[in-house]
């Protein structure tokens, strides 16, 4: 899996919002990185249902879900400040 473009800003707890890549080629969208109580997780895509409260709409395992907070966080991690979906090029990575 692999995030597709993220999107950092500042929605209250809600740190950016990101497309997931599976290996098969499914892309699935609306994902949060959020900042929890106990740390940063991946918020997965919800709907809203007839009472007003927002409903997961994807659903994984505990350690899918894991490794998906670890693919996010590195991401993030990596924007350095830029709401760009990509991470900036270090001077020693342009080839002239």
């Amino acid at each position: 899996m692999k995030i597709e473009r993220m999107r950092k800003g500042q929605w209250n707890k809600v740190k950016a919002f990101f497309d997931l890549v599976t290996e098969e080629g499914f892309t699935i969208k609306g994902f949060k990185l959020v900042d929890g109580i106990n740390g940063m997780f991946v918020g997965f895509p919800s709907e809203k249902d007839k009472e007003g409260e927002y409903r997961d709409s994807v659903f994984a395992s505990k350690e899918l879900r894991a490794k998906l907070t670890d693919v996010a966080m590195k991401f993030y991690g990596s924007l350095e400040g830029n709401t760009t979906t990509t991470p900036t090029p270090k001077f020693d990575d342009v080839p002239f």
